[in-house]
């Protein structure tokens, strides 16, 4: 292995001079990757994975600093939750790598193709977006999920972790590098900015020609600062305020199987449920309330519901529009389907909501009238998620209308260009 393929430059004292290094060579490795052949990304990404299991001693280590830190600078538990990493958890972002190694190749895909009444062919076919920054917070396993399919998606990405999880991220891509370089790819392709200074995120921001798109991971500050000050397009992935309807003609056992599943499996993912909202008409609501509290959830309801338990704490008007990320959920009573959507519409984050009906015609009406990037019928919302799409790793929800939506991964990451094949039209 050439050890200068995994040399970091010394860290400039202007942050816009770091990025600005760092973009150019992650702009000339792009190219080349451009053009790599799918089976060599592929290999690339499964010595990467493999590296990764071999330096799992050194990676949990590093963890362990990071939820020591995190335990003494009082992160909540649902940030703890998703910065933990275990021998199981990292084992599954090896297996994450090794699933993008086998997907279909999109780069080079044909989209459509048309003959023209001139005889002109046209056709448009994937290509990469180019170089992809990726600014995240707490959840080390974006190092390795944004690694892979930026990279099998012949992308170069420039990742700047948040401050809760550096000794992991770092950790991570040290493995991750490894890979590249011994499958013989270079490690430009993957690079991590090694300050946690803030003004690198100022600069990452703002590289125009350096960074062809910022992808924001993490809270609403987070979010909100890249939106307002990034000079490149931005793929933003907001709030996770998502809801779970419970309509009159839902099944019993469906409602509350789904009710607990969608809000407490891993409350601290963005596919948790944070509103449920039920149908005056449906018969067994307590029902539902109780197997919350039993299961360990606060439950914060509207006047209808405080009625139905003595357990139940009053809702304010702020919890309709909180992502709690933790083992809490408000809960209101709502007029059928027309008022589901009507609360749905003030208060969703477009990032995923649900239906539990029997009735196919108001499952109809929901699926079609409620305008977020994923909506379900009598399925929990923690289904929100690229694996489970069969899209493997994701790079994140993108709860926006323009370039892509929902869970975002390797097609995501491409744009097309246009082919034309002539003979010699001339244009009249």
């Amino acid at each position: 292995m050439n050890a200068e393929a995994l040399t970091v430059p010394p860290l400039p004292g202007d942050a816009t001079a770091l990025i600005a290094d760092m973009g150019a060579r992650a702009r000339a490795a792009a190219k080349r990757l451009a053009l790599t052949p799918t089976a060599d990304k592929a290999a690339a990404l499964r010595a990467a994975a493999a590296a990764i299991r071999s330096r799992a001693a050194d990676i949990l280590a590093a963890n362990e600093e990071d939820m020591a830190a995190g335990q003494k600078n009082g992160l909540s538990g649902a940030m703890l939750d998703r910065l933990r990493l275990d021998e199981a958890r990292l084992g599954a972002i090896a297996d994450a790598i090794d699933a993008v190694a086998g997907l279909p190749d999109p780069v080079g895909g044909e989209i459509d193709r048309v003959t023209r009444p001139n005889g002109l062919v046209l056709s448009r076919v994937r290509v990469p977006l180019g170089v992809i920054g990726i600014i995240y917070e707490s959840r080390p396993n974006v190092t390795a999920d944004a690694a892979a399919l930026g990279l099998m998606s012949g992308n170069a990405v420039i990742l700047r972790g948040g401050s809760e999880a550096v000794h992991s991220n770092r950790a991570i891509h040290a493995a991750f590098a490894v890979g590249l370089v011994e499958a013989g790819l270079s490690a430009d392709a993957v690079q991590l900015v090694p300050t946690q200074d803030r003004a690198a995120v100022g600069a990452m921001l703002r590289a125009q020609g350096l960074i062809d798109i910022i992808v924001p991971r993490g809270g609403k500050g987070l979010v909100a600062r890249v939106q307002d000050e990034a000079r490149v397009p931005v793929l933003a992935h907001l709030d996770g305020i998502n809801h779970l309807y419970i309509d009159g003609a839902a099944d019993p056992e469906k409602a509350v199987a789904l009710a607990v599943n969608a809000k407490m499996r891993r409350t601290g993912v963005c596919g948790a449920t944070e509103t449920i909202l039920i149908d005056r008409a449906y018969s067994a609501p307590l029902a539902i309330i109780d197997a919350l509290i039993a299961a360990g959830c606060e439950v914060r309801g509207d006047k209808g519901v405080a009625a139905l338990s003595p357990h139940v704490d009053p809702a304010s008007a702020t919890d309709w529009d909180t992502e709690y990320l933790d083992s809490i959920v408000s809960v209101a009573m709502v007029g059928g389907i027309a008022g589901a959507l009507a609360h749905i519409d003030t208060h969703s984050s477009r990032h995923t909501d649900a239906i539990v009906t029997e009735d196919a015609g108001v499952a109809e009406r929901f699926l079609t009238g409620v305008d977020s990037a994923i909506v379900m019928h009598n399925a929990s919302t923690q289904f929100a998620d690229g694996g489970e799409f069969g899209l493997g790793a994701e790079i994140g929800i993108a709860t926006g209308r323009l370039h892509a939506r929902g869970p975002v991964a390797l097609e995501g990451l491409t744009t097309y260009k246009w082919l034309v094949w002539g003979s010699g039209q001339t244009r009249p």
